[in-house]
């Protein structure tokens, strides 16, 4: 639970401050003090008489009634400490910066639980234990540095590590990122960054709280309940970038089919964040440029002191569905005097999608007039390392006012020696207020013009001190999708089918262990319900039932051993029969194959071949992927996760985001597939998982498809049954 006295509690007390500094007990009081408090702080120790200029008590309980204690004293002394000011002091919420609880040992996690049930009898907010504390405009209660700028607008950050909360605080000060919270929860033993976004989301005023959260993950909890609260924010004006650490595939179990080889627990926060609408990053530079790129635009108060601001245009709310959407990318204007820079920040966002439009006609005559000979005007603008100040704000006006291709503008200014930085920084900062269209300032020179840096960010800007960086974030913010619909899509899914299959259905395995492969007669009757539709087959032990199968489908037809996992090692699939006498011999041969219980034989049709699975995740639900197929998906691994149940925007977007769309759209002459079959299948596939938890891996590889159809040619379930 948080409530009023953890975030603007009107005592504090430290059990355990000191006047050394350089510990976390004498650095916390430092803090609260430095930072302004306007209530009473307390401090107890047993072995001062004064700390830091205030008097101190040698025990909790000569306290008077204290609102928030913060706690810097051995773990096995906090729960008696707890309990004592929880009854006999009021105390309803409690930081617990010490250590050496549930995250080391046994008896450790003995302790937390003994302070948590006293938390919860209480009913007192509890931080930690093992953080470093919580950071408001309210009040500085953490021994770390650095403090960075507070204000309304600044973002508010949640981390699952104090440590690394300092990294990323090192990070964002750096580039000028200001920060209205900044949250430790240690080991949210009370509250997890769930509750901390539930608490937000419930309590969000547009226009008085921060539109800003940046996540750092270690565990995720409730997904659920993350995905809930994300994307509630997220409708409502709030943007969220996250980095969720320890979600490697090392992690992953070993699987038996394509999609268990692939799918892992990363697969899962990838489908997750898609959902929510939450943007992945990858490390603290990103996560921090990516905070600095929300501050940006649309911005709610005006940048540093001056009145003649005017709102930024909104970048991304009609820009974010546009990849793959038929609308347009993002379009950018580079300013820069140093060629180089402007090259390889081009080349980023070419990469990732963004264009960089060309210049041309007559209003760019008119501006390359105005500048140096040998200036360039065709984008990236170079106005030259001998470009002056007055050149810089002319070619942002150009773009700002004259060049209709152009929605933002990016600035590229060190320091060649040859120009005053306090001039030029000046002039972008007025550029700053009075443009319309955001300006991403990129001013590379952190060590030879530092004093200039300093003073343009104490106006109240950022600074992306490297091109690339922002280009990459900025393409991994493009490409984030909405938060997805909560509604299933039910259409032409016959869900009572559905369950009447999988409940009917005797377990898989001949030991009756209630897990393993579904029969492939059953597999299609529920890919029937589910209007998934698969490709004319017939499974049997007898040849001649097959022959007269082929028959009547028509030949070519292609044989595939059935028991086998995967049929291509063992070499269960011969393919183009087009006449009895080699089916009967393909028949005998497959039969031969270890493990062999039957063969299929399917009427061959020819198409690209795409991919769809999935793999229950506990906790998450069903990871639904999609990519190209064929025996090379385990190799390419290009494929796109989401979480079940899908929307056909959430199915769109996962198409769109391959690396491979170029092919499913059309290429080099060749035409498209039906990418809105393509995507209602998928949709389907996630709804008939919604209704059958049973199921815990399913291939459908490969689909072969066309500009007309897309339709399964092989498919394996797996399920598990209590």
């Amino acid at each position: 639970m948080i409530n009023r006295e953890l975030l603007r509690p009107e005592s504090i007390v430290v059990i355990g401050g000191s006047n050394n500094v350089h510990k976390p007990g004498g650095a916390i009081v430092r803090n609260i003090i430095n930072g302004g408090f306007d209530g009473t702080l307390r401090i107890v120790n047993p072995k001062e008489d004064e700390v830091q200029g205030i008097k101190v008590f040698h025990d909790v309980k000569e306290l008077p009634p204290t609102e928030l204690a913060i706690l810097v004293i051995p773990a096995k002394m906090c729960p008696d400490t707890v309990e004592t000011l929880a009854a006999e002091k009021d105390t309803k919420a409690f930081i617990i910066i010490s250590a050496g609880f549930g995250e080391e040992t046994k008896e450790g996690a003995v302790l937390e639980r003994r302070i948590l049930d006293t938390c919860e009898r209480y009913g007192a907010a509890l931080i930690g234990p093992n953080c470093i504390g919580l950071l408001t405009r309210h009040h500085h209660s953490v021994f770390t540095k650095p403090i960075p700028h507070l204000n309304p607008h600044g973002v508010d950050f949640i981390s699952g590590s104090g440590a690394t909360a300092v990294f990323i605080l090192e990070s964002a000060v750096i580039k000028g990122l200001q920060f209205n919270s900044v949250w430790s929860i240690g080991n949210g033993k009370q509250i997890g960054i769930e509750d901390v976004l539930q608490y937000m989301d419930e309590h969000y005023t547009p226009g008085e709280d921060s539109p800003v959260k940046l996540l750092y993950i270690e565990n995720i909890a409730n997904p659920d309940k993350l995905l809930f609260h994300a994307s509630s924010l997220i409708r409502k004006g709030c943007r969220i970038a996250a980095i969720k650490a320890g979600s490697s595939e090392s992690g992953s179990r070993a699987a038996t089919s394509h999609t268990g080889a692939i799918a892992s627990s990363d697969s899962a926060v990838e489908a997750l964040f898609r959902k929510a609408g939450i943007v992945r990053c990858f490390s603290r530079e990103e996560l921090t440029t990516v905070g600095c790129i929300f501050s940006l635009t649309p911005n709610p108060s005006p940048i540093g002191e001056g009145s003649d601001y005017t709102p930024k245009q909104n970048l991304y709310t009609p820009l974010s569905n546009r990849r793959g959407a038929g609308g347009e990318a993002l379009r950018i204007a580079i300013v820069t005097h140093a060629g180089g820079p402007g090259v390889m920040l081009t080349d980023a966002l070419s990469k990732g999608g963004i264009q960089v439009p060309k210049l041309e006609g007559p209003v760019a005559d008119e501006l390359k007039s105005k500048l140096f000979p040998g200036s360039s005007v065709a984008n990236p603008i170079d106005i030259l390392a001998t470009g002056t100040p007055e050149h810089l704000g002319l070619a942002i006006d150009y773009c700002e006012q004259k060049f209709d291709n152009i929605d933002a503008i990016m600035v590229i200014f060190g320091t060649p020696g040859l120009v005053t930085l306090y001039e030029a920084y000046d002039m972008l900062h007025k550029k700053i207020l009075e443009c319309r269209k955001p300006i991403f300032p990129i001013l590379p020179s952190l060590h030879t013009a530092g004093p200039e840096v300093e003073e343009f960010l104490k106006k109240g800007h950022v600074n992306f001190s490297d091109e690339v960086t922002l280009a990459t974030a900025l393409t991994q913010i493009m490409q984030t999708p909405p938060p997805a619909s909560p509604e299933i899509e039910l259409f032409g899914v016959d869900v009572p089918k559905i369950r009447d299959i999988i409940s009917l259905t005797p377990s898989p395995s001949p030991k009756g262990e209630g897990s393993g492969y579904l029969e492939p007669n059953t597999v299609r009757k529920l890919l029937d319900c589910a209007g998934i539709p698969m490709v004319p087959e017939m499974v049997s032990t007898k040849k001649e039932e097959l022959i007269e199968f082929a028959q009547k489908v028509g030949y070519p037809v292609v044989a595939k051993v059935v028991g086998p996992v995967h049929k291509s090692d063992v070499g269960g699939v011969a393919l183009n029969i087009r006449t009895a006498e080699h089916l009967a011999l393909e028949f005998d041969r497959m039969m031969q194959i270890p493990q062999a219980t039957a063969v299929m034989v399917q009427k061959m049709i020819g198409g690209t071949e795409l991919f769809i699975g999935a793999k229950y995740e506990e906790r998450f639900g069903h990871v639904v992927l999609c990519g190209l197929g064929g025996i090379f998906v385990e190799v390419l691994k290009d494929v796109k996760s989401g979480l079940a149940p899908l929307s056909y925007n959430e199915a769109y977007s996962m198409i769109r985001s391959l690396r491979a769309y170029k092919i499913i759209k059309g290429t080099r002459g060749q035409k498209g597939i039906n990418e809105q079959r393509y995507a209602e299948i998928i949709v389907r596939l996630s709804t008939l998982l919604r209704f059958a938890r049973e199921i815990k891996e399913i291939d459908i590889n490969p689909l072969l498809a066309d500009e007309h159809q897309v339709i399964a040619v092989d498919a394996r379930i797996r399920i598990e049954k209590d």
